[in-house]
Protein backbone atom coordinates (compact mmCIF):
# COMPACT_ATOMS: atom_id res chain seq x y z
CA UNK A 1 0.00 0.00 0.00
CA UNK A 2 2.87 2.42 1.00
CA UNK A 3 4.48 1.73 -2.24
CA UNK A 4 1.32 2.46 -4.85
CA UNK A 5 1.00 5.44 -2.40
CA UNK A 6 4.76 6.37 -3.51
CA UNK A 7 3.95 5.68 -7.19
CA UNK A 8 0.95 7.58 -7.19
CA UNK A 9 3.00 10.86 -5.79
CA UNK A 10 5.96 9.99 -8.39
CA UNK A 11 4.00 9.22 -11.35
CA UNK A 12 2.34 13.19 -10.60
CA UNK A 13 6.18 14.34 -10.73
CA UNK A 14 7.19 14.32 -6.85
CA UNK A 15 9.43 12.95 -5.47
CA UNK A 16 8.03 11.13 -1.59
CA UNK A 17 11.01 10.83 0.78
CA UNK A 18 8.54 12.00 3.09
CA UNK A 19 6.57 7.77 3.16
CA UNK A 20 8.55 6.88 6.09
CA UNK A 21 7.31 9.69 8.25
CA UNK A 22 3.77 9.11 6.89
CA UNK A 23 3.94 5.81 7.46
CA UNK A 24 4.36 7.01 11.33
CA UNK A 25 1.47 9.76 11.10
CA UNK A 26 -0.74 7.09 9.57
CA UNK A 27 0.19 4.63 12.14
CA UNK A 28 0.04 7.02 15.36
CA UNK A 29 -3.62 8.38 14.54
CA UNK A 30 -4.99 4.90 13.68
CA UNK A 31 -3.78 3.52 17.10
CA UNK A 32 -5.02 6.74 19.06
CA UNK A 33 -8.29 6.54 17.78
CA UNK A 34 -8.45 2.82 17.89
CA UNK A 35 -7.84 3.23 21.97
CA UNK A 36 -10.53 6.55 21.92
CA UNK A 37 -13.16 3.85 20.55
CA UNK A 38 -15.98 3.48 23.01
CA UNK A 39 -16.31 -0.03 24.93
CA UNK A 40 -18.40 -1.86 23.35
CA UNK A 41 -17.82 -0.55 19.96
CA UNK A 42 -18.54 -2.94 17.06
CA UNK A 43 -15.75 -4.64 15.31
CA UNK A 44 -16.40 -2.92 11.86
CA UNK A 45 -16.76 0.52 14.02
CA UNK A 46 -13.46 0.01 15.29
CA UNK A 47 -11.55 -0.87 11.93
CA UNK A 48 -13.68 1.49 9.86
CA UNK A 49 -12.95 4.72 12.53
CA UNK A 50 -9.18 3.80 13.13
CA UNK A 51 -8.46 3.54 9.24
CA UNK A 52 -10.25 6.79 8.70
CA UNK A 53 -8.15 8.35 10.97
CA UNK A 54 -5.23 7.28 9.68
CA UNK A 55 -6.22 8.00 6.22
CA UNK A 56 -6.62 11.38 6.69
CA UNK A 57 -3.60 12.24 9.18
CA UNK A 58 -1.64 10.67 5.94
CA UNK A 59 -3.30 12.80 3.80
CA UNK A 60 -2.73 16.01 5.57
CA UNK A 61 0.61 15.14 6.34
CA UNK A 62 1.51 14.39 3.00
CA UNK A 63 0.17 18.15 2.34
CA UNK A 64 3.03 19.47 3.58
CA UNK A 65 5.18 17.91 1.23
CA UNK A 66 2.83 19.01 -1.35
CA UNK A 67 2.86 22.29 -0.37
CA UNK A 68 6.44 22.77 0.01
CA UNK A 69 7.31 21.29 -3.30
CA UNK A 70 4.35 22.36 -5.55
CA UNK A 71 3.92 26.07 -3.83
CA UNK A 72 7.52 26.76 -2.51
CA UNK A 73 9.57 24.80 -5.77
CA UNK A 74 11.53 23.53 -2.55
CA UNK A 75 14.06 20.53 -2.78
CA UNK A 76 11.68 17.65 -2.63
CA UNK A 77 14.20 15.28 -1.00
CA UNK A 78 15.63 17.26 1.25
CA UNK A 79 11.64 18.44 2.23
CA UNK A 80 10.98 14.54 2.34
CA UNK A 81 13.75 13.64 4.58
CA UNK A 82 12.66 16.74 7.00
CA UNK A 83 9.47 15.41 7.25
CA UNK A 84 10.58 12.07 8.26
CA UNK A 85 12.56 13.34 10.99
CA UNK A 86 9.90 15.31 12.39
CA UNK A 87 7.21 12.49 12.16
CA UNK A 88 9.43 10.47 14.61
CA UNK A 89 9.73 13.33 16.65
CA UNK A 90 6.14 14.27 16.89
CA UNK A 91 5.62 10.37 17.47
CA UNK A 92 7.99 10.55 20.29
CA UNK A 93 6.52 13.94 22.11
CA UNK A 94 2.99 12.23 21.84
CA UNK A 95 3.32 9.21 23.30
CA UNK A 96 6.04 10.44 25.66
CA UNK A 97 2.91 12.19 27.11
CA UNK A 98 1.19 9.28 27.99
CA UNK A 99 3.73 6.78 28.71
CA UNK A 100 6.62 5.15 26.78
CA UNK A 101 4.20 2.95 24.66
CA UNK A 102 0.67 3.24 23.74
CA UNK A 103 -0.98 -0.29 24.48
CA UNK A 104 -4.64 -0.65 22.04
CA UNK A 105 -6.73 -4.04 21.25
CA UNK A 106 -5.75 -5.32 17.66
CA UNK A 107 -8.14 -8.51 18.19
CA UNK A 108 -10.77 -5.96 15.76
CA UNK A 109 -8.15 -6.57 12.61
CA UNK A 110 -7.65 -10.01 13.40
CA UNK A 111 -9.69 -13.01 11.62
CA UNK A 112 -9.38 -16.63 12.04
CA UNK A 113 -10.12 -19.08 9.00
CA UNK A 114 -9.98 -22.41 10.05
CA UNK A 115 -6.14 -22.76 10.53
CA UNK A 116 -5.38 -19.50 8.45
CA UNK A 117 -4.86 -16.39 10.37
CA UNK A 118 -5.48 -13.04 8.20
CA UNK A 119 -6.03 -9.48 9.03
CA UNK A 120 -8.29 -6.18 7.67
CA UNK A 121 -5.42 -4.95 5.54
CA UNK A 122 -5.13 -7.73 3.32
CA UNK A 123 -8.46 -7.34 1.68
CA UNK A 124 -7.58 -3.43 2.00
CA UNK A 125 -4.64 -3.61 0.42
CA UNK A 126 -6.17 -6.16 -2.79
CA UNK A 127 -8.91 -3.28 -3.07
CA UNK A 128 -6.53 -0.20 -3.21
CA UNK A 129 -4.28 -2.61 -5.63
CA UNK A 130 -7.22 -3.02 -8.36
CA UNK A 131 -8.41 0.46 -7.70
CA UNK A 132 -4.94 1.90 -8.30
CA UNK A 133 -4.74 0.17 -11.18
CA UNK A 134 -8.17 1.25 -12.82
CA UNK A 135 -7.36 5.05 -11.46
CA UNK A 136 -3.90 4.74 -13.20
CA UNK A 137 -4.69 3.44 -16.41
CA UNK A 138 -8.48 3.36 -17.15
CA UNK A 139 -9.43 6.92 -16.09
CA UNK A 140 -9.15 10.67 -16.95
CA UNK A 141 -7.59 11.52 -14.34
CA UNK A 142 -5.16 8.80 -14.37
CA UNK A 143 -3.73 9.72 -18.24
CA UNK A 144 -3.63 13.43 -16.68
CA UNK A 145 -1.31 12.21 -13.78
CA UNK A 146 0.81 10.41 -15.59
CA UNK A 147 1.21 13.25 -18.18
CA UNK A 148 2.39 15.65 -15.59
CA UNK A 149 5.05 13.34 -14.27
CA UNK A 150 6.00 12.98 -18.18
CA UNK A 151 5.75 15.71 -19.52
CA UNK A 152 4.63 18.93 -17.29
CA UNK A 153 4.47 21.57 -20.06
CA UNK A 154 2.82 19.72 -22.47
CA UNK A 155 -0.05 19.00 -20.27
CA UNK A 156 -0.18 22.51 -19.47
CA UNK A 157 -0.34 23.67 -23.19
CA UNK A 158 -3.77 21.33 -22.97
CA UNK A 159 -5.08 23.07 -20.35
CA UNK A 160 -4.62 20.57 -17.77
CA UNK A 161 -3.66 22.11 -14.00
CA UNK A 162 -0.36 20.19 -13.30
CA UNK A 163 -0.34 22.06 -9.35
CA UNK A 164 -3.43 20.29 -8.98
CA UNK A 165 -2.44 16.67 -10.19
CA UNK A 166 0.61 16.95 -8.48
CA UNK A 167 -1.38 17.69 -5.54
CA UNK A 168 -3.80 15.05 -5.86
CA UNK A 169 -0.92 12.65 -6.41
CA UNK A 170 0.64 13.60 -3.01
CA UNK A 171 -2.48 13.52 -1.16
CA UNK A 172 -3.42 10.01 -2.77
CA UNK A 173 0.15 8.82 -1.62
CA UNK A 174 -0.28 9.92 2.07
CA UNK A 175 -3.60 8.59 2.37
CA UNK A 176 -2.39 4.97 1.34
CA UNK A 177 0.72 5.66 3.27
CA UNK A 178 -0.73 6.47 6.22
CA UNK A 179 -3.08 3.68 5.76
CA UNK A 180 0.03 1.34 5.54
CA UNK A 181 1.61 2.56 9.07
CA UNK A 182 -1.60 1.15 10.52
CA UNK A 183 -1.34 -2.12 8.53
CA UNK A 184 2.90 -2.06 9.42
CA UNK A 185 1.72 -2.00 12.75
CA UNK A 186 -1.82 -2.89 14.63
CA UNK A 187 -2.18 -6.47 13.25
CA UNK A 188 1.42 -7.84 14.64
CA UNK A 189 1.65 -6.16 17.99
CA UNK A 190 -0.82 -4.76 20.89
CA UNK A 191 1.95 -2.10 22.17
CA UNK A 192 4.14 0.11 20.02
CA UNK A 193 7.31 1.56 20.65
CA UNK A 194 7.25 4.96 19.16
CA UNK A 195 11.00 5.24 19.78
CA UNK A 196 11.62 3.04 16.51
CA UNK A 197 8.90 4.52 14.40
CA UNK A 198 8.27 1.70 11.33
CA UNK A 199 12.09 0.65 11.48
CA UNK A 200 12.79 1.69 7.67
CA UNK A 201 9.64 0.12 6.01
CA UNK A 202 9.19 3.34 4.63
CA UNK A 203 12.45 3.10 2.97
CA UNK A 204 11.56 -0.03 1.83
CA UNK A 205 8.36 0.68 0.09
CA UNK A 206 10.28 3.22 -2.16
CA UNK A 207 12.84 0.12 -2.99
CA UNK A 208 9.71 -1.90 -3.64
CA UNK A 209 7.91 0.89 -6.24
CA UNK A 210 11.27 1.20 -8.05
CA UNK A 211 11.43 -2.30 -7.93
CA UNK A 212 8.16 -2.85 -9.51
CA UNK A 213 8.87 0.19 -12.01
CA UNK A 214 6.14 2.30 -11.02
CA UNK A 215 3.57 -0.21 -12.00
CA UNK A 216 1.12 -1.10 -9.71
CA UNK A 217 0.91 -5.13 -10.68
CA UNK A 218 4.88 -5.40 -10.37
CA UNK A 219 5.06 -3.39 -7.14
CA UNK A 220 2.59 -6.13 -6.20
CA UNK A 221 4.82 -8.71 -7.25
CA UNK A 222 7.51 -7.23 -5.84
CA UNK A 223 5.98 -6.25 -2.50
CA UNK A 224 5.63 -10.53 -2.42
CA UNK A 225 9.59 -10.92 -3.27
CA UNK A 226 10.50 -8.81 -0.07
CA UNK A 227 8.04 -10.31 1.82
CA UNK A 228 9.05 -13.56 0.79
CA UNK A 229 12.78 -12.58 2.51
CA UNK A 230 11.25 -10.58 5.88
CA UNK A 231 9.25 -14.07 6.68
CA UNK A 232 12.34 -16.02 6.89
CA UNK A 233 12.79 -14.25 10.49
CA UNK A 234 9.76 -15.69 11.53
CA UNK A 235 10.02 -19.02 10.03
CA UNK A 236 13.81 -19.66 9.55
CA UNK A 237 14.10 -21.94 13.08
CA UNK A 238 11.39 -24.28 11.99
CA UNK A 239 13.13 -24.95 8.83
CA UNK A 240 16.08 -27.32 9.01
CA UNK A 241 18.63 -26.22 6.98
CA UNK A 242 18.27 -22.32 8.22
CA UNK A 243 17.82 -23.47 12.01
CA UNK A 244 21.81 -24.92 10.81
CA UNK A 245 22.99 -21.61 10.01
CA UNK A 246 22.93 -20.14 13.24
CA UNK A 247 21.99 -17.16 12.54
CA UNK A 248 20.00 -14.95 14.49
CA UNK A 249 16.76 -12.84 14.40
CA UNK A 250 18.27 -9.74 13.50
CA UNK A 251 20.00 -10.84 10.57
CA UNK A 252 17.02 -12.37 8.80
CA UNK A 253 15.65 -9.25 9.45
CA UNK A 254 18.15 -7.40 7.40
CA UNK A 255 17.97 -9.60 4.51
CA UNK A 256 14.92 -7.87 2.69
CA UNK A 257 17.42 -4.46 3.25
CA UNK A 258 20.18 -6.26 1.85
CA UNK A 259 18.02 -7.58 -0.95
CA UNK A 260 16.98 -4.43 -2.02
CA UNK A 261 20.52 -2.82 -2.12
CA UNK A 262 21.91 -5.56 -4.47
CA UNK A 263 18.30 -5.87 -6.77
CA UNK A 264 18.34 -1.96 -7.33
CA UNK A 265 22.11 -1.92 -8.01
CA UNK A 266 21.38 -3.82 -11.00
CA UNK A 267 18.12 -3.09 -12.11
CA UNK A 268 18.61 0.61 -11.86
CA UNK A 269 20.26 1.20 -15.37
CA UNK A 270 17.06 -0.31 -16.90
CA UNK A 271 14.72 1.65 -14.50
CA UNK A 272 12.01 3.71 -16.21
CA UNK A 273 11.28 6.85 -14.06
CA UNK A 274 8.53 9.44 -14.75
CA UNK A 275 10.78 12.19 -16.71
CA UNK A 276 9.74 15.44 -14.87
CA UNK A 277 10.07 13.25 -11.04
CA UNK A 278 11.78 15.93 -8.61
CA UNK A 279 11.77 18.99 -11.14
CA UNK A 280 9.58 21.91 -9.70
CA UNK A 281 6.96 23.48 -12.48
CA UNK A 282 6.45 26.78 -12.70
Amino acid sequence: MVALGGMFSERSGIINIALEGIMVIGGLMGVIATQLMPAGSSAFAIVAVSVLAAAIAGMVYAGLLAFASINLNADQTIGGTALNLLATALAMVIANSASAKLDYSNRAFIYDFGPLTVNVFLFIGLVALILSYIVLYKTRLGLRLRACGEHPQAADSVGINVYKMRYIGVLISGVLGGIGGMAYIIPSVSSWNFEVGVSGAGFLALAVMIFGQWKPFRIFLAAVFFALFKSLANIASSIPFLAELGWTQNMYNMIPFIASMIILAFTSKKSRAPKAEGIPYD
